[in-house]
């Protein structure tokens, strides 16, 4: 089996559920193999202990209280996309060898990294960002197990912020738990979380949308001289500009197209400031279809 999709969606936890449900705790040691990044995953590893371990064939029986348990082990690889080519390669014949005796879960977020004949011998099972009712349902659990007092405000807002990661809105709840104590606000979730206020990101659109080239540079002085991440007010603004109602189709696309050649450029290392104001300006250009130039020293 090949689980893929975006991190914190439970493809290891669904991994792990299955084999202890196939083995349960008595034979999960011995049937069970679980390799995660951490672990050295080369060539070596998978000619070797891999090997030795699918190669070695176990006899069916029962489990504690009655139940069949299979006649084969499991091997687990986690983030088995941040595995070599050629390891990838030499895990293609043990597959095939030892499938009678071994089966594999293969766990990753890009399937694009799995070579072709790798993927081709296993089921794809793709794993979507979890809806917001499944999020909100689970950290409610959460919340009444460990006594926080989440609002329905701050529990929307940890969803939304969380983007579908679970595991990420835990880690979220966690940080605020310590710092804020057991009444959690959207307030706090937002400021543990390293997200731009919408209310700044709001500001900053108003600025351009209001034409007056001043008053957008002093809403981007202000956004770097409070240390926000660019990359960050570039996905939130993206966000933004798509739900506005209050520019055109054709409006939105010459935005979009600017602030994805910004992210490109701060990801090669320009300078955040000039790339922030290099957006705000041709945001305020296409909103006022204004045709003059800006320019900036």
């Amino acid at each position: 089996m090949l689980f893929y999709g975006p991190p914190g969606t439970g493809k290891t936890t669904t991994a792990l559920a299955i084999a202890n449900q196939l083995f349960g705790p008595e034979l999960y040691k011995s049937r069970v193999l679980e390799l995660n990044a951490s672990d050295d995953r080369g060539i070596n590893v998978v000619r070797t202990k891999i090997k030795d371990f699918a190669a070695v064939a176990v006899s069916s029986g029962s489990r504690k209280g009655g139940y069949p348990c299979p006649p084969y082990k499991i091997i687990i690889l986690d983030e088995a996309d941040s595995m070599t080519e050629d390891a990838q390669n030499a895990l293609r014949r043990t597959m095939e060898t030892y499938s009678k005796v071994t089966r594999f879960f293969f766990i990753c977020n890009y399937i694009s990294r799995i070579i072709e004949p790798l993927a081709s011998r296993c089921a794809k099972f793709r794993f979507k960002p979890l809806s917001q009712e499944i999020m909100s349902s689970r950290i409610q659990y959460i919340c009444q197990e460990e006594g926080l007092i989440l609002d329905p405000d701050a529990l929307s807002t940890l969803s939304s912020i969380s983007q579908g990661d679970l595991r990420r809105a835990i880690t979220y709840l966690q940080g605020a738990a310590r710092l804020f104590g057991s009444s959690i606000s959207s307030a706090d979730l937002i400021s543990v979380s390293g997200v731009i206020p919408q209310d700044i990101v709001r500001s900053l659109y108003q600025s351009c949308k209001s034409g007056q080239f001043e008053l957008a540079n002093k809403e981007v002085e202000y956004i770097i001289a409070e240390g926000y991440p660019v990359s960050q007010m570039l996905s939130q603004l993206f966000d933004l500009i798509v739900e506005a109602e209050d520019a055109s189709d054709e409006q939105k696309a010459k935005i979009c197209k600017r602030i994805a050649e910004a992210d490109k450029r701060l990801i090669d290392g320009a300078d955040e400031y000039l790339q922030l104001m290099d957006v705000a300006s041709n945001t305020m250009r296409a909103l006022c279809n204004m045709t003059q130039e800006f320019s900036y020293d």
